[in-house]
Protein backbone atom coordinates (compact mmCIF):
# COMPACT_ATOMS: atom_id res chain seq x y z
CA UNK A 1 0.00 0.00 0.00
CA UNK A 2 1.39 3.76 -0.90
CA UNK A 3 0.31 7.05 0.96
CA UNK A 4 -1.75 7.75 -2.40
CA UNK A 5 -4.20 5.22 -1.49
CA UNK A 6 -5.10 7.42 1.58
CA UNK A 7 -5.84 9.68 -0.14
CA UNK A 8 -10.05 8.97 -0.40
CA UNK A 9 -9.97 8.80 3.50
CA UNK A 10 -7.96 12.03 4.01
CA UNK A 11 -10.68 13.60 1.37
CA UNK A 12 -13.69 12.10 3.27
CA UNK A 13 -12.23 13.67 6.65
CA UNK A 14 -12.09 16.85 5.25
CA UNK A 15 -14.92 17.07 4.03
CA UNK A 16 -16.71 16.16 7.29
CA UNK A 17 -14.49 18.51 9.18
CA UNK A 18 -15.56 20.96 6.51
CA UNK A 19 -19.29 20.24 7.01
CA UNK A 20 -18.88 20.65 10.75
CA UNK A 21 -17.10 24.04 10.30
CA UNK A 22 -19.41 25.52 7.93
CA UNK A 23 -22.63 24.42 9.79
CA UNK A 24 -21.36 26.00 13.36
CA UNK A 25 -19.96 28.86 11.67
CA UNK A 26 -23.34 29.48 9.62
CA UNK A 27 -25.48 28.96 12.92
CA UNK A 28 -23.64 31.64 14.91
CA UNK A 29 -23.99 33.82 11.79
CA UNK A 30 -27.58 33.79 11.29
CA UNK A 31 -28.49 31.88 14.03
CA UNK A 32 -31.20 33.98 16.59
CA UNK A 33 -29.97 35.41 19.50
CA UNK A 34 -31.74 34.84 22.57
CA UNK A 35 -32.12 37.20 25.55
CA UNK A 36 -31.56 35.72 29.45
CA UNK A 37 -33.98 37.36 31.86
CA UNK A 38 -34.47 35.47 34.81
CA UNK A 39 -38.17 34.68 33.79
CA UNK A 40 -36.74 33.17 30.95
CA UNK A 41 -33.95 31.15 33.09
CA UNK A 42 -36.57 29.68 35.06
CA UNK A 43 -37.95 26.13 35.10
CA UNK A 44 -41.53 25.63 33.36
CA UNK A 45 -44.27 24.11 35.62
CA UNK A 46 -47.14 24.55 33.46
CA UNK A 47 -48.41 27.74 34.47
CA UNK A 48 -47.58 27.02 38.18
CA UNK A 49 -44.69 28.88 40.17
CA UNK A 50 -41.55 27.03 39.96
CA UNK A 51 -40.46 24.99 43.21
CA UNK A 52 -36.64 24.24 43.55
CA UNK A 53 -33.99 24.58 41.60
CA UNK A 54 -35.17 22.62 38.60
CA UNK A 55 -32.46 20.01 38.85
CA UNK A 56 -33.50 16.92 40.02
CA UNK A 57 -30.06 14.73 42.01
CA UNK A 58 -29.61 11.29 40.36
CA UNK A 59 -28.23 8.56 42.11
CA UNK A 60 -24.91 7.00 41.41
CA UNK A 61 -26.65 3.84 40.63
CA UNK A 62 -28.15 5.53 37.71
CA UNK A 63 -24.78 6.23 36.44
CA UNK A 64 -23.16 2.94 37.17
CA UNK A 65 -25.89 1.14 35.83
CA UNK A 66 -25.07 3.59 32.53
CA UNK A 67 -21.70 2.27 32.38
CA UNK A 68 -22.30 -1.25 32.97
CA UNK A 69 -24.74 -1.19 30.23
CA UNK A 70 -21.66 0.47 28.21
CA UNK A 71 -19.70 -2.03 28.90
CA UNK A 72 -21.63 -5.25 28.12
CA UNK A 73 -22.87 -3.56 24.64
CA UNK A 74 -19.21 -2.89 23.88
CA UNK A 75 -18.88 -6.33 23.91
CA UNK A 76 -21.21 -7.12 21.63
CA UNK A 77 -19.55 -4.94 19.21
CA UNK A 78 -16.91 -7.14 19.43
CA UNK A 79 -18.23 -10.68 19.80
CA UNK A 80 -20.03 -9.42 16.59
CA UNK A 81 -17.23 -9.88 14.02
CA UNK A 82 -15.90 -13.04 15.62
CA UNK A 83 -19.56 -14.69 14.84
CA UNK A 84 -19.97 -13.51 11.04
CA UNK A 85 -16.43 -15.01 10.47
CA UNK A 86 -16.08 -17.82 12.91
CA UNK A 87 -16.29 -19.71 9.31
CA UNK A 88 -13.80 -18.65 7.96
CA UNK A 89 -10.93 -18.94 10.62
CA UNK A 90 -12.05 -22.99 10.85
CA UNK A 91 -11.28 -23.34 7.45
CA UNK A 92 -8.05 -20.98 7.21
CA UNK A 93 -7.14 -23.55 10.50
CA UNK A 94 -6.61 -20.28 12.80
CA UNK A 95 -6.90 -21.43 16.88
CA UNK A 96 -9.42 -18.40 17.50
CA UNK A 97 -11.78 -19.84 19.75
CA UNK A 98 -9.60 -19.92 23.08
CA UNK A 99 -9.16 -16.26 23.06
CA UNK A 100 -12.59 -15.53 22.45
CA UNK A 101 -13.29 -17.31 25.44
CA UNK A 102 -10.43 -16.06 27.52
CA UNK A 103 -12.50 -12.55 26.37
CA UNK A 104 -15.93 -14.01 27.37
CA UNK A 105 -13.83 -15.45 31.13
CA UNK A 106 -12.87 -12.10 31.42
CA UNK A 107 -16.30 -10.15 30.93
CA UNK A 108 -18.17 -12.73 32.90
CA UNK A 109 -15.02 -12.85 35.73
CA UNK A 110 -16.23 -8.81 35.85
CA UNK A 111 -19.53 -9.53 36.16
CA UNK A 112 -19.13 -11.64 39.19
CA UNK A 113 -17.08 -8.74 40.43
CA UNK A 114 -20.08 -6.34 40.14
CA UNK A 115 -22.50 -8.82 41.62
CA UNK A 116 -19.86 -9.51 44.94
CA UNK A 117 -19.76 -5.66 45.12
CA UNK A 118 -23.67 -5.05 44.65
CA UNK A 119 -23.54 -2.75 41.96
CA UNK A 120 -26.57 -4.21 40.36
CA UNK A 121 -28.56 -4.16 44.06
CA UNK A 122 -31.14 -1.12 44.02
CA UNK A 123 -32.69 -1.74 47.72
CA UNK A 124 -29.94 0.47 49.33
Amino acid sequence: MQIADYYPILVQILIAAGIGAFVIIASHIFGQRGTDTAIKNTPYECGMLAEGSGHAPFAVKFYVTAMLFILFDIEVVFLFPWVLTFREFLAANLPIILPVFFFLFVLVLGLFYELKKGAIEWEQ
